[in-house]
This record gives C-alpha cells, structure tokens and sequence, in this order.
C-alpha cells in the first residue's frame, strides 16, 4: 500500500513540476516581431505573446488551441475546442484545420465594428490596440471594481458611436453575441465569475500590453472554467446591456396593493 501510496504522489510531483516548468517558460513574454502575425483578439495576441500559442502566429491547430487556454487559463478541453471550431471558420481555404492570427482579422467574420479596444475597418486598421478608442471605453469603467453595468456601458456607447460615424456599420444578431462573449471574456480570465466582477487594473494592463497580469499578482485560475462559466456571465452582461428598466406599477396600482394588503 505504501509503494502505491508513493508512486501516485511521485508521479503527481513530476505532473505539477512539469506544469509549473511550462508555465513559468511561457511566462518569458516577448511582443511581437515584424514577420509575426497578430489579430483582433488580445488574448489570442496575448497567447501567442507569452509562446503558448506560436509565437508567429501561424498554424495554430485544434491541440495548439486546446493546450494554450488550459495551460493559461485552465479552460477545459471542450470549450477550448469550441473556441478552435469558432476561430477556424476565418480560414478561408476549404476544409481548413489550421488558422493564423491574421486570419481572424476578416471583416465581419468574427471581427467586427464597435470593438472596445480596435477601430472598425471602415477607418483602415481593424487589429492593432487602438489608445484613443480604448479611452472611449474606459470612460464608461467608472470604478476600480468592474461589474456587468460597467462592462455593458462600455460595449452600448462603442456601438452608438460606431453606428453614429461609420457609415458602414455592421452589428448582426450574430455578431451580438460574439460581442457579449468578448466583453465577458476578462472577467471569465482575470475575474469573479459568480458576481461578475474584475479588478479594473488587470484588465487595463491586458489590453494596453497585451500580456496577462501576473506583475500585478494574477494568477491562473485554479477552476477550471467551462462552457456554462462563460455562458453565466454573458448572460450579466445582456441584461446590463438593456436600456429599458422594469416598469413601476401605477400609484393607483400601489394603492389598491396597500388596501388589498391592508
């Protein structure tokens, strides 16, 4: 029993020395170079900052995908590999199993107007961080904690602004939803997931680097987060998203409630 006892705890010491070894080798961040491609996505950018996807931006395949957001982010293997089948539809070759991050930079295919950190295409650069426009978004960020109103402010006033200016503004049903799933995408990284909230400053040094924030203190998430996480805090953020309050019942209305209770 005691052989068996150490062998298990053998080989979880060298399965968690080999995760923390991976880990801290990604974490060796280097931006960018001239060859390499980067799209609209930080986190894809971000992703491939750190090395855990290639850091060129090329080639990414399914295990790619599957293995760069559960070593980053602890993403289970099935939402990871829905994440792939959603990226890989920018491929415009037939039939394609592989993607790069440039491919994600087609217009209205997953990339879309009124982003909270890139200008629409209509403008010229549709992908790289746009400081003016993020801004714009952070104007609507008015605490140090962010919440679901916060966050859904932010997306509601990027959209009218774009739809204001553009003249080629696009906002499907479709592309609605990928946006909700953007703007809950750091608190689902670096946030609460039950209430919805993320520190402020994480989310800033996210964006503006395009790096994860493990200088000021972030750490991997030690759930794994799955398909109904992401699906729970898009919901917030659609209802936050609404303009229109419930309605307040009548005063003749309260009154008879008054009576009827009285």
């Amino acid at each position: 029993m005691k052989f068996y006892g150490a062998a298990i705890t053998l080989t979880l010491s060298v399965a968690t020395a080999s995760s923390d070894a991976a880990w801290k080798h990604a974490l060796q961040w280097k931006p960018a170079g001239e060859s390499d491609y980067r799209g609209p996505c930080p986190m894809m950018n971000t992703l491939a900052n750190h090395g855990f996807l290639p850091h060129d931006g090329r080639n990414i395949t399914r295990a790619n995908l599957v293995d760069a957001l559960g070593q980053a982010l602890n993403f289970n293997g099935s939402l990871a590999s829905l994440m792939f089948d959603m990226g890989v539809v920018a491929n415009p070759e037939p039939n394609a199993t592989v993607f790069t991050l440039d491919d994600l930079n087609r217009h209205n295919v997953l990339e879309h107007d009124a982003s909270l950190s890139r200008s629409d295409a209509f403008y010229g650069n549709n992908h790289v961080f746009n400081e003016t426009i993020f801004e714009e978004t952070k104007a609507y960020w008015t605490g140090p904690i962010l919440n679901p109103d916060m966050l859904a402010n932010s997306k509601v006033a990027r959209q009218i602004n774009s739809k204001a200016h553009n003249p080629t503004y696009t906002f499907t049903a479709k592309t609605e939803q990928f946006s909700l799933g953007e703007v809950a995408a750091p608190v689902i990284a670096f946030g609460d997931i039950q209430t919805g909230t993320v520190n402020r400053s994480l989310v800033e040094y996210f964006f503006e680097n395009e790096r994860l924030p493990t200088d000021l203190g972030w750490k991997r998430p030690a759930k794994v987060t799955s398909l109904q996480d992401i699906l729970s805090v898009t919901r917030m953020i659609k209802k936050a998203s609404r303009l229109i309050t419930p309605s307040e019942p009548s005063p003749a209305r309260q009154g008879s409630q008054v009576n009827l209770h009285g």
